[in-house]
């Protein structure tokens, strides 16, 4: 397919600021749970007609941004609302089981906001100015770095992207994949190979040679995350916005586990399942069929299902408040949290992964029709399983972890 500056969208206005809105509301007062809701149940409206044109829901960023959904995470002292990686998960959740592809959109640029907060590594004044863009501007963010030939880049690997001196900056060349929410994206956080290391730039939203490329409204998950790959020609950042130089692959230097992305992703998909079993419950109550002569829902296999979906939702739900939580209480523990956080994901979208598909089981061959949302929550519950760390990943680092409590207990 050839660029598309929209990503499979209606067209907009992207003259001066690249995806930003026309008025923004920077209150950073945390959005209750009943507001979140109603934002929920108005993107579930809106979700089986963006999956089916593969489009983008512009409408739902402009409400997120409205109700301060992408002030969250960042420092009160920066005029953002300072919430805890806890109450961003809870948002996350909600949002996630109105439309899994808006919820993913808002984990990607909370994540990176919220790590930030916690572990600083960028150089000195780079995120509060990227912080002030985002009070002012209303700016998304998301990290870029997957590429055609690299994969994902959680599995290492020096970028093919490239950049270069030039006066006053860098020009970067390149081609990034899997960019979600491409079309509203204030600034791009573009790893590049810079001198031989890799370094990382904000590269800002509608800047000359930055083009999207309408590759991803026909996947077969998350239709509507503008996911689509980003093209770099020749495009400048300003010096100022190289924000973390020369530095080593993996770029973390804290040594602390990725508690906030991965968390973050559990909750999107979390939603999912939680949307699995409400859909089911509301067809099974409203299902009579003619030889039943009363709704499903009395049907004691139908409850039985119904019963296994929410029991490992709800199971997987407490693992994912449970470490949240303790990230966020308990500081010091958060060294020795990687095995919990590869739990809770693997629990999370499994879940999801389970309940969608007894949902399409139970509601039989209307659930393969679109009448019906089971079928999507089904297609989208599988992304999950692509984000790290991936199960086979998981299962490795909590082998890992049981061996070495073994080892420590003979000692």
């Amino acid at each position: 397919m050839g660029p598309s500056k929209n990503c499979a969208g209606p067209e907009r206005d992207f003259a001066g600021s690249f995806g930003m809105p026309d008025k923004i509301n920077p209150m950073p007062a945390l959005a209750s749970r009943d507001a979140l809701s109603r934002l929920s149940e108005k993107f579930a409206q809106r979700a089986d007609a963006h999956d089916r044109d593969g489009s983008f829901p512009f409408e739902n960023v402009d409400d997120m941004r409205a109700a301060g959904l992408h002030l969250l995470p960042v420092p009160t002292a920066f005029g953002g609302a300072g919430a805890s990686l806890l109450e961003v998960v809870r948002a996350i959740e909600v949002i996630g089981a109105g439309d899994a592809s808006t919820a993913l959109g808002l984990a990607m640029h909370l994540h990176v906001i919220g790590s930030l907060t916690e572990q600083n590594y960028w150089r000195d004044g780079a995120f509060e100015a990227l912080c002030r863009e985002v009070v002012a501007s209303s700016a998304l963010v998301n990290s870029v770095a997957s590429e055609p030939e690299l994969g994902s880049p959680s599995r290492g690997g020096m970028p093919k992207t490239s950049a270069r001196d030039v006066a006053g900056g860098y020009v970067l060349n390149g081609r990034k994949s899997w960019v979600t929410f491409a079309p509203v994206l204030g600034y791009f956080l573009t790893t590049a190979e810079h001198d031989g290391r890799v370094s990382v730039f904000a590269v800002k939203g509608g800047s000359p040679g930055l083009t999207l490329v309408d590759n991803w409204r026909t996947a077969l998950s998350l239709r509507a995350s503008g996911s689509c790959d980003v093209e770099l020609r020749d495009v400048f950042v300003p010096r100022e916005w190289l924000v973390m130089d020369r530095v080593d692959w993996p770029m973390r230097r804290s040594g602390l586990p990725s508690a906030w992305p991965t968390l973050a992703f559990a909750a999107t998909y979390l939603g999912i399942g939680h949307a699995a079993v409400r859909d089911l419950a509301k067809y099974c109550r409203e299902r009579v069929p003619t030889a039943l002569g009363k709704p499903i829902a009395e049907l004691p296999h139908v409850q039985r299902n119904l019963g296994q979906m929410s029991m490992a939702v709800r199971a997987a739900q407490i693992a994912l408040h449970d470490a949240a939580r303790r990230w966020t209480d308990e500081p010091q523990t958060r060294a020795g949290m990687e095995p919990d956080l590869a739990l809770v994901k693997h629990l999370c979208t499994n879940a999801a992964v389970a309940a969608t598909d007894l949902a399409l089981r139970t509601a039989g061959a209307n659930g393969l029709e679109r009448k019906l949302p089971l079928e999507r929550l089904l297609r989208d519950a599988r992304a999950g399983l692509m984000h790290p760390p991936q199960d086979e990943k998981a299962f490795e680092i909590l082998g890992k972890a049981a061996l070495a409590s073994v080892s420590s207990s003979e000692k």
